[in-house]
């Protein structure tokens, strides 16, 4: 009987969790908020990012299994339990798929320059575009993780390349004419309100994924100890990208000048405009392709891990948990993730304008995926009452650090589907 392979290293696990959490397109939209976006992405790193990281630590090592947040819900509530937060997690992600998609083919307009970008508007693009990469992509994670696993590798230095460009401009904004937003103690002051906490929840959003290499687990070596390792280092490095990439932003661009679906390519052409620069906007937009690819193909190759474990269980159809005899992936779960994707593609763009149809996708998308996190923060306090916990590496702080990590993550994630879903 074929079997999953492991494939999946400490660095494939840093560089999946960086092109699977960073989007550029979260930091946009922090971005067009104003001075008061620092704040909010410190908050969300407090409430919700550690608070995440820790009992993703957890739940790892108790249960290092294929399936992540589908298992830990299952183990701690039963099997209807575990079958909600996997369908929740999977279906979320479908959605998901379309309005990375809009972005990546948004941005890749850039690498042609003017010539191009005539069809930012164009349904017809779109489709096509957002079709071509979703198969592409599928394809390559058809094939295996071990060829697979390099186009997330590839896209976490994709993440990084514009994200240096853009403290580049920032610095030529700067010595030219200054910063674009003018920051005080007052105006970094976040003012409460719907709106304010919609963009809170959204950036919440853009923390979480440190559980999808988890869904992975037999596909790791060693996954008690490399799993655990790769969400400190990734953590580190996703906060830095985040929080700096932001500022770079507003001082780039004022922020009712930012465009959410293609900010940098635009600051850069924005700046650079009757110098020989220009071609930086093409190389950014080239890398956030890139990036794009390589999130789409970790989120893709991922989620596919649930219908299949679901197949195994018996809870979804069994030839969802077949594995390809060649390539050892589930590729009948992967082809029909690739089948729903394409409608959910061709409902969105159709009968509506690209950025409708974005923002749209992307409500839709939160309140569906913090729905798991849920079962995973409820997850932590019930497995610590009822599990082994022999070689596990437990939140610090003993019973109060667990309810003061677990609460916050909670407060957090309950608050983020609530405010996603009242117009700002």
């Amino acid at each position: 009987m074929a079997q999953l392979k492991r494939v999946l290293n400490l660095r494939d696990i840093v560089l999946m969790n960086i092109v699977a959490i960073v989007g550029l397109r979260w930091l946009l939209t922090a971005a067009q908020t104003g001075p008061s976006a620092t704040v909010l992405w410190l908050a969300a790193l407090v409430l919700f990012f550690i608070p995440q990281a820790l009992s993703v630590i957890e739940l790892t090592t108790r249960y290092p299994k294929e399936g992540g947040v589908y298992v830990w819900a299952r183990e701690a509530f039963g099997p209807a339990h575990g079958f909600i937060a996997g369908w929740c997690y999977w279906v979320n992600n479908l959605i998901y798929y379309p309005s990375l998609l809009i972005f990546i083919a948004s941005n890749a307009l850039f690498i042609g320059g003017s010539a191009w970008l005539g069809l930012e508007s164009s349904p017809l693009y779109m489709v096509l575009f957002s079709l071509a990469m979703l198969w592409l992509v599928l394809g390559l994670n058809i094939r295996g993780l071990s060829l697979g696993k390099w186009i997330q590798n590839v896209g976490a230095f994709g993440t990084w390349l514009p994200v240096l460009i853009l403290f580049g401009v920032a610095i030529y904004a700067l010595a030219s004419r200054g910063s674009a937003t003018t920051f005080t103690a007052q105006n970094m002051i976040p003012k409460l309100s719907s709106g304010t906490l919609g963009v809170w929840a959204t950036m919440c959003f853009g923390f979480a994924g440190l559980e999808l290499a988890s869904v992975l687990s037999d596909e790791v070596h060693d996954p008690r100890k490399t799993l655990p390792r790769g969400i400190v280092i990734s953590g580190v490095l996703i906060t830095m990208v985040y929080i700096l990439g932001t500022l770079a932003t507003q001082v780039a661009l004022p922020a009712n000048e930012v465009s959410i679906l293609a900010g940098i390519p635009q600051a850069i052409s924005h700046l650079f405009a009757g110098t020989g620069w220009l071609w930086l906007g093409g190389l950014a937009a080239l890398a956030i392709t890139l990036g794009g690819m390589g999130g789409l193909s970790a989120w893709l190759g991922g989620t596919a891990r649930i219908p299949y474990v679901s197949g195994l269980d018996n809870y979804m159809p069994a030839a969802l948990g077949k594995v390809h005899p060649k390539y050892g992936t589930p590729y009948i779960s992967l082809i029909w993730q690739g089948i729903f994707s394409s409608a959910f593609i061709l409902m969105a763009v159709i009968g509506s304008t690209i950025e409708e149809a974005y923002l749209v996708l992307v409500d839709a998308t939160l309140v569906l995926y913090f729905i798991p996190y849920i079962y995973l923060f409820a997850a932590v306090v019930k497995l610590r009452r009822t599990g082994n916990s022999e070689g596990v590496i437990t939140i610090p702080g003993g019973q109060a650090g667990l309810y003061l990590v677990v609460g916050a993550g909670l407060f957090a994630t309950v608050v983020s589907i609530i405010f996603s879903l009242i117009p700002g």
